[in-house]
């Protein structure tokens, strides 16, 4: 489990509520390989490969790849049309670039993100962020979770960590990171299932490019992009 350093001594409680919230801890000295900072201006994971991975909502790439509007593979793969904003259950929800993008496309998009460490990157994102209406954080397991609503969401978006590749190129240092700390999504191919009993309309799975349909499902089309594939399932 990792335990967030509180950076100043004011910021202490803060730091508390954080821990309480996420089932977290709080320590006085930044003696850990991966641990959480909470600065004056965000919360911040560090370790000792990269520099400091939180979530952003307001600068960076993601404001850029917001402003292809709907044309985006992305955006085709949900079903986004003029007059058309489903609501999107994001099950995966990671650091949340996919679900704020769809977000700021018009989506009511809910964000469910098991690992206690993510969720607080998110929620600290979102606090940022001043809690846009449409996008939600859920710090939940979706496989418990997702059949306990009443109302099933329109779209079930999933992107598991990707598979390892013989003789590839490392992935980023960052998801890495994610890796180490949360692990692989070993059950991805149950979610799936389960995704598309709960979906009313499609479920959209994020592949790379090279890699089998999830559960060897064959999807009912695909949207291709640069690097990675889109496999959607009409339900």
């Amino acid at each position: 489990m990792l335990s967030i350093f509180p950076t100043a001594p004011h910021l202490h409680q803060a730091a508390t509520q954080l821990a309480i919230t996420f089932n977290l801890s709080v320590v006085d000295k930044p003696n850990f390989p991966f641990l959480l900072h909470l600065t004056e201006q965000r919360l911040e994971l560090h370790n000792s490969k990269t520099g400091p991975i939180y979530v952003d909502f307001v600068n960076g790439a993601l404001g850029y790849r917001n402003s292809s509007g709907r044309k985006q593979p992305l955006a085709k793969a949900i079903g986004l049309k003029h007059g058309n904003n489903p609501t999107v259950l994001d099950a995966t929800a990671g650091l949340g670039r996919d679900a704020f993008i769809l977000a700021g496309l018009g989506c009511q998009v809910q964000m469910v993100e098991r690992s206690p460490v993510i969720a607080a990157l998110l929620y600290d994102g979102l606090q940022r962020f001043k809690n846009p209406t449409n996008l939600q954080l859920i710090h939940q397991d979706t496989q418990n979770w997702l059949p306990t609503l009443a109302l099933q969401p329109e779209v079930i978006y999933l992107d598991p960590m990707y598979p390892h590749r013989k003789k590839s190129a490392l992935v980023k240092k960052e998801m890495q990171i994610l890796q180490t700390i949360i692990g692989e999504d070993i059950d991805a191919s149950t979610l799936l299932t389960i995704a598309l009993n709960h979906a009313n309309k499609r479920v959209v799975v994020k592949r790379p490019k090279w890699a089998t349909s999830l559960n060897d499902i064959t999807p009912t089309f695909c949207i291709n992009s640069v690097n990675t594939r889109f496999d959607v399932y009409l339900t």
